[in-house]
């Protein structure tokens, strides 16, 4: 289960193999107000994951094609609901929620942050919705 968040603060796994590249890049979605957890390499991500729940997982272009490959069952294995954005991806994962291209700034990859969480908020009151009128329709059965 993903942990909660809020419109503008999300809890964000980022993992890179490469540790420059993931200092400057987690630097940049710190500024924007998102709590973020690094990992290097696919043990990294993989240990994060059982330590904690995340809003988001970003799977980073210096990680291994294998590993972005197979990282995104790992995280739905251990946490179902918790969205993943794979930067660098060749073509669309089942199990991935997004991608965007390795050399995307910063910005739009919080763009594409706030989209995904945004679709991911729109279905759960959907499904809330859908509950309320289901609940309604059923007491009126009853009542009626």
């Amino acid at each position: 289960m993903p942990a909660t968040f809020a419109k503008s603060a999300i809890k964000v796994l980022y993992g890179e193999s490469d540790e420059e590249v993931l200092s400057t890049q987690a630097s940049a979605m710190k500024k924007a107000g998102h709590h973020v957890t690094t990992a290097v390499g696919r043990h990294g991500v993989q240990n994060a994951l059982k330590q904690d729940a995340f809003d988001l997982v970003i799977l980073g272009s210096t990680l291994s094609k294998d590993d972005r490959h197979h990282l995104p069952y790992m995280v739905k294995k251990c946490h179902e609901g918790t969205k993943v954005l794979v930067m660098h991806a060749a073509s669309r994962h089942h199990e991935v929620d997004a991608t965007i291209d390795a050399g995307t700034s910063m910005q739009l990859v919080l763009e594409k942050i706030a989209r995904v969480l945004a679709q991911d908020m729109v279905s759960a009151e959907r499904k809330q919705v859908s509950s309320k009128l289901s609940a309604l329709s059923s007491q009126e059965y009853l009542t009626g």
